[in-house]
C-alpha cells in the first residue's frame, strides 16, 4: 500500500487505528450541533414530509458560496436553458477541474443518499486497507438486507475484489465485509464522518457503510459531487469504477464461482469515468457520476427522484450534455471546496476585527476537536493530528428559483489553492458491475 502522506488518508488511518485499539468507535468527538444518525430510531420508509432539511457549514455558513444557499434552482449567467427532463428535487453539475458549480437545485438539501454513500465508504477505506488482505465471508454477510453481490460464509475474498463488488454490484455484503476488515461498522462509520468533515462535506452524516436507510443519515447533491470528484482524481480508482466484469470465487461445497457486471447505467457513454446508483424507499433514486470530454471533466449528482419520466442516471446524462455545452471557464454560481480548511464560520460583519476572526475561530474549532482525540490516542501511544470542521444542519424557508443571485450577509469564499488528495490502493485489473440498493 502506498505511503499515506495526505490529509484524508492520515485522518482515516488515525480514526480507524484509534477505534481498533480502543475496542470500538468510542464516544463521538464533540461537535457543536452536528447532526447525527440514530440506528436505534425507526427506519425511515419514505422521504421526509415537506422535503429534507438544508445543511450548512460551521457557524451556518453556506459551503461553496452564498449563491448556493437556495432550495430552488440557480444557474450560471450566460448559459443555455436547462434540460426540461431534469425533474429531480436535488441535483448539481460542476466543473471537476476548477470546482465551478455551473448549476444546481437545492444543492445543500440533506437527502437520504442510499447506496451513493458507498462512494464515501470507498474514499475512506481505499487509503487504509491492505490490498493484499483477504476477508472471510460470514453468515451476517449472507443475510444482509438489500442488494448483495453474493458472498458466502467461509468464502475468502481479497479486498480489491470487495471494492469491485461495492461499486459495481452495490453489494451491501461487500460493504459489511470491508467495514469488518477496517475494525467494525462503528469504527468505519466514524471514520466516514471524519473524512466527510475533512473535505468540507458538512451535509453528510453516515450511519451505515452501505447506505441502507438510518434515521438521520444524509448527504446532499453538493457533498456527493465533492466525494466523487475526489475519487475520479485518482487513475487507479477510475480504473476500478470503469471495471466491466469481475468474478467471485467458488466456495467448495457451498457455491460455484460466478461473474458479475458493472451496473453503472452510463458505462460506455462518451467519456464516462464511473457512476454510482442508489435506491431505497426513503431515498428514492440517487446517482452520482463524472465524465471527461476534450480534456474537461464534469461531475453530476442527482438525488430524491423517481424513475419516471426519466431515470436518475438519464437526468444526470442530460446535465452532463448541458454542462459540456457550457463554455469552459464559465463563472460558476459557487464552487466545490477542496477541503474543510476553506470553509470559515459565518461571523457578524459589524464587529471590529471580523476579518481576522475566521482564522481564530477555525483554530479554536481545531483545538476543541483535536484535544479529546489526542488524549484518547495518546493513551494507546498514537497521536492523531487532523482537523475536523464543525457541522450543523438547519431548516430554512424554501427560496424561489434564481439565476446567479447575489445574497448579502454570507461570505463567498474566493478561489483557493488545490488541496492534496488521498492516495489509493491499486485495484485489480478490470472486471464488472452493479446498481445500488434495490427496491
Amino acid at each position: 500500500m502506498p505511503a499515506m502522506r495526505r490529509p484524508v488518508a492520515r485522518l482515516a488511518a488515525a480514526v480507524l487505528a484509534t477505534g481498533l485499539l480502543l475496542g470500538g468507535a468510542g464516544p463521538a468527538v464533540a461537535e457543536d450541533a452536528r447532526p447525527t444518525a440514530d440506528p436505534s430510531a425507526p427506519t425511515p420508509t419514505a422521504p421526509p414530509p415537506g422535503g429534507p432539511p438544508q445543511g450548512s457549514g460551521p457557524g451556518g455558513v453556506t459551503v461553496g458560496g452564498a449563491e448556493l444557499d437556495t432550495r430552488g434552482t440557480v444557474v450560471a449567467d450566460g448559459t443555455a436553458p436547462l434540460p426540461d427532463e431534469v425533474v429531480a428535487p436535488g441535483w448539481l453539475v460542476a466543473d471537476a477541474g476548477s470546482g465551478a458549480v455551473l448549476a444546481a437545485r437545492d444543492p445543500h438539501g440533506r437527502y437520504y443518499p442510499a447506496s451513493t454513500l458507498k462512494t464515501l465508504t470507498l474514499l475512506t477505506l481505499l487509503p487504509v486497507l491492505d490490498p493484499a488482505e483477504v476477508v472471510e465471508g460470514t453468515v451476517e454477510d449472507e443475510a444482509v438486507e438489500g442488494s448483495r453481490v453474493g458472498m458466502v460464509a467461509g468464502g475468502r475474498y481479497p479486498v480489491p475484489l470487495l471494492y469491485q463488488a461495492l461499486v459495481m454490484q452495490s453489494g451491501n455484503d461487500a460493504a459489511n465485509a470491508l467495514a469488518r476488515a477496517a475494525g467494525g461498522t462503528d469504527v468505519t462509520v466514524r471514520a466516514m464522518n471524519e473524512v466527510a468533515g475533512s473535505i468540507g462535506a458538512f451535509d453528510t452524516v453516515a450511519g451505515t457503510p452501505s447506505g441502507l436507510d438510518v434515521a438521520g443519515q444524509s448527504s446532499s447533491p453538493y457533498d456527493l459531487a465533492l466525494v466523487f470528484r475526489r475519487l475520479v482524481e485518482d487513475p487507479d480508482t477510475v480504473a476500478l469504477l470503469q471495471t466491466r466484469l469481475a468474478e467471485m470465487p467458488a466456495v467448495e461445497g457451498r457455491h460455484p464461482g460466478f461473474q458479475f457486471h458493472n451496473q453503472n447505467p452510463l458505462a460506455g457513454t462518451p467519456g464516462n469515468l464511473g457512476g454510482k446508483t442508489g435506491f431505497t424507499d426513503a431515498a428514492r433514486h440517487t446517482f452520482v457520476t463524472a465524465a471527461e470530454r476534450d480534456g474537461r471533466r464534469l461531475v453530476v449528482s442527482v438525488m430524491g427522484t423517481e424513475s419516471v419520466p426519466l431515470r436518475a442516471a438519464d437526468q444526470a446524462a442530460s446535465l452532463l450534455d448541458w454542462g459540456f455545452a457550457t463554455p469552459a471557464g464559465t463563472e460558476g454560481v459557487g464552487r466545490l471546496v477542496d477541503s474543510a480548511a476553506e470553509v470559515s464560520p459565518l461571523l457578524p460583519t459589524a464587529l471590529p476585527g471580523a476579518a481576522a476572526a475566521p482564522a481564530s475561530a477555525a483554530a479554536d474549532d481545531e483545538r476543541s476537536v483535536l484535544v479529546p482525540v489526542s488524549l484518547a490516542v495518546t493513551a494507546v501511544g498514537i497521536v492523531v493530528a487532523t482537523v475536523v470542521g464543525v457541522r450543523r444542519a438547519i431548516e430554512v424557508v424554501p427560496a424561489p428559483v434564481s439565476r446567479a443571485p447575489e445574497r448579502p450577509g454570507r461570505p463567498r469564499p474566493g478561489p483557493p489553492a488545490r488541496g492534496p488528495r488521498p492516495p489509493r490502493a491499486r485495484p485489480p485489473a478490470p472486471g464488472a458491475g452493479s446498481p445500488s440498493t434495490r427496491p
